[in-house]
């Protein structure tokens, strides 16, 4: 499989699928990670557990067909999205019809769509009120966080949470499903 990650990501979603991979929790591997930049955490850390990186910055003309070519050179069958926190290009999606996965921090399709990560996405549930949040592992399409959801981990939610605890939540959920969600889509293939 292949994971793209983005400029600022930390990793935490690479390493826990990489991980589970190397535990054999999951029954994959992890061939390539692309990366737009060189420097971050992400790199550092798939560099540091022998996993190949490709750099590929977003501004390249041909960056689409470039990525396509770097995933299917690596032998990528799953494409996961890390911290990516781009759309998608169409040549991507169209090369690996119904096997790119994205995690998403909240109960799609509640506090979805552009310009909901990160930070802002934990922010808008406590302000809601909501009594449970959690993560959403969906199939991407050519729209933010509209795909069809495979797989959803839920966690309840005190009127006391803080943007922060419920980030900290959420993120142990994710670290579980993503790889759960992963096995899952292997498995379809495999019947």
């Amino acid at each position: 499989m292949g994971i793209l990650v983005g400029t600022h990501g930390r990793g935490s979603n690479m390493n826990a699928i990489i991980d589970a991979c190397t535990r054999g929790d999951l029954d994959a591997e992890v061939a390539l990670v692309v990366s737009p930049i060189e420097s971050n955490q992400a790199v550092e850390s798939a560099k540091f557990k022998g996993v190949p990186v490709r750099i590929l910055p977003y501004a390249m003309d041909d960056y689409a067909q470039a990525l396509v070519q770097a995933l299917k050179d690596a032998g990528c069958f799953v494409v996961c999205l890390a911290g990516y926190m781009r759309l998608l290009p169409k040549q991507v999606l169209d090369a690996f019809p119904g096997r790119v996965l994205n995690i998403h921090p909240a109960l799609l399709p509640k506090f979805g769509g552009k310009g909901m990560y990160g930070m802002r996405v934990h922010e808008a549930v406590v302000a809601s009120g909501e009594t449970e949040s959690g993560c959403t592992v969906h199939f991407v399409n050519e729209r933010y966080d509209e795909g069809a959801i495979l797989l959803q981990l839920k966690c309840s939610l005190s009127p006391s949470d803080t943007p922060d605890n419920v980030a900290a939540k959420v993120l142990k959920l994710e670290h579980q499903a993503y790889p759960m969600a992963i096995q899952e889509l292997i498995n379809r293939y495999a019947r």
